[in-house]
């Protein structure tokens, strides 16, 4: 307590009087800082209306690749097959713009609709015709046309053109061969897969058109699980079989000793009653089933082996039952020049439908050499076609790529041409040049994406 001294006189004693404390002041209580109120998210903008390029300006190109997934290495390849083409063949003013489809249907349309919104005037890809599908859907709603590496032709057309190699047209280039030949009756052994069916669907079609028939169809597990019971109904095995023994019961009886000689180490009696057999598979499951064939005695000496694409592989010559087949693909020449160049630049051999990629960039640049990129429909199926690594090609009206496909044998030294491609396609006024997409560079020690392929 403070004591204040007060003064009233000098007569007046001294006053003591106590004076109280000032109240010290109790401490604040802490205030709770204060949470921004909840916001409810905002709907989705509008997609940018997309203007014309400026002339003169950048050429924006969607890519859309797995580049995740379970086909990763599929799509990385072609991504690097794309850069090459852009270092090799492509315009200065093209901006590839990469977009991982993951391999599925739903991200390759988010994929699609995220170029789409950078501006892109083409989309390349994707490879598979459910993302092909879903990725159209958006291009189509912006006037923006595809190029697309599916073989399923129902995806195609209106505005989806497709680059890849056709199950039909290589069927139909083999069979024509095949016929020319003499061949008339032809069986197909395939997987029970949508790719084996199709195969055997073209070739019923094929066959009428080239003066023949498909006599006798199989099919076996996918995966040549089990594909023996399969080749030995088309062998009709059992059959043929029975009638040797009959056969030789009957020359015991006469005593034709010569008789039995004659049929000495076969094991059937009669051959095949078809000319030659389609088998739609490749790899390993290729080199499974072939074996299976002349076991059964369906010999390749008398029944000639036919293939599709998937038998574009110069390792088939080490199965000497496959060696003598004959199939369609692009002309050998300058898918090999593409490997070297391939395998200089980056160090490891590419898979065969890398040439796509190379092939969709390309065209790409060869449609934006003018002052503007003309990537209309009538550009892109000009009639007289283009010259690209795999040979010439052009797409038809109903976004179907039509190729000049060359026939091969197999042989122990790869695939030999026994049939050329021709290098200009027919129209309706006679015989047109198709335009080269430039010739490939000297191959490069080593390529690094730059600022024209965008992530």
């Amino acid at each position: 307590m403070a004591t204040v001294l007060v003064l009233a006189g000098c007569a007046d004693p001294t006053v003591t009087v106590n004076v109280p404390p000032a109240p010290v002041p109790a401490p604040e209580p802490a205030v709770e800082p204060l949470s921004p109120p909840a916001l409810e998210p905002l709907p989705p903008p509008e997609p940018p209306v997309l203007t014309p390029p400026t002339v003169n300006g950048p050429i924006r190109v969607g890519l859309l690749l797995p580049l995740s997934g379970p086909e990763e290495a599929l799509g990385r390849s072609m991504l690097d097959a794309a850069t090459m083409a852009l270092f090799e063949v492509g315009s200065d003013r093209i901006v590839l713009i990469p977009r991982d489809t993951r391999g599925t249907a739903e991200i390759a349309r988010a994929a699609a609709e995220a170029a789409l919104q950078q501006g892109v005037e083409l989309i390349l890809g994707p490879v598979f015709s459910a993302s092909v599908a879903a990725a159209a859907n958006p291009a189509r709603s912006r006037g923006v046309n595809m190029v697309a590496f599916s073989t399923d032709a129902t995806v195609a057309g209106n505005g989806v053109h497709l680059l890849a190699f056709m199950p039909q047209q290589t069927v139909d280039r083999v069979t024509a061969y095949a016929a020319a030949q003499g061949i008339r009756r032809f069986a197909a052994l395939a997987p029970e897969s949508p790719y084996g069916i199709s195969v055997v669907d073209s070739l019923r079609v094929s066959a009428v058109e080239a003066g023949g028939e498909l006599t006798d169809v199989e099919f076996y597990p996918v995966g040549a699980i089990d594909a023996m019971p399969a080749v030995e109904r088309l062998a009709d095995y059992q059959s043929r079989r029975n009638r040797l023994s009959e056969q030789r019961r009957a020359l015991v009886a006469a005593g034709d000793a010569a008789g039995l000689a004659r049929l000495e180490g076969r094991d059937t009696l009669g051959g095949a009653p078809f000319g030659a057999v389609m088998l739609p598979e490749g790899g390993g499951p290729l080199r499974q089933v072939a074996p299976l064939l002349p076991f059964f005695d369906i010999d390749p000496d008398q029944v000639q082996f036919l293939g599709t694409g998937l038998w574009d592989d110069p390792t088939l010559g080490n199965e000497p039952a496959l060696v003598g087949g004959w199939f369609a693909a692009p002309p050998p020449d300058a898918s090999a020049r593409f490997i070297e160049h391939f395998t200089a630049a980056y160090g490891y051999r590419p898979p065969r439908i890398a040439t796509l990629a190379y092939d969709a960039v390309a065209l790409a640049a060869a449609l934006s050499r003018g002052i503007a990129p003309d990537f209309s429909r009538s550009a892109i199926t000009s009639p007289s076609g283009f010259v690209g690594t795999d040979g010439i090609f052009r797409f038809q009206d109903n976004g179907v790529v039509d190729r000049g496909l060359a026939v091969l044998e197999v042989s122990e030294d790869g695939p030999k041409v026994i049939d050329p491609a021709p290098t200009t396609f027919r129209a309706a006024a006679g015989e047109s040049v198709p335009k080269p997409l430039e010739a490939l560079a000297a191959p490069s020690e080593k390529i690094e994406p730059d600022a024209a392929v965008r992530f």
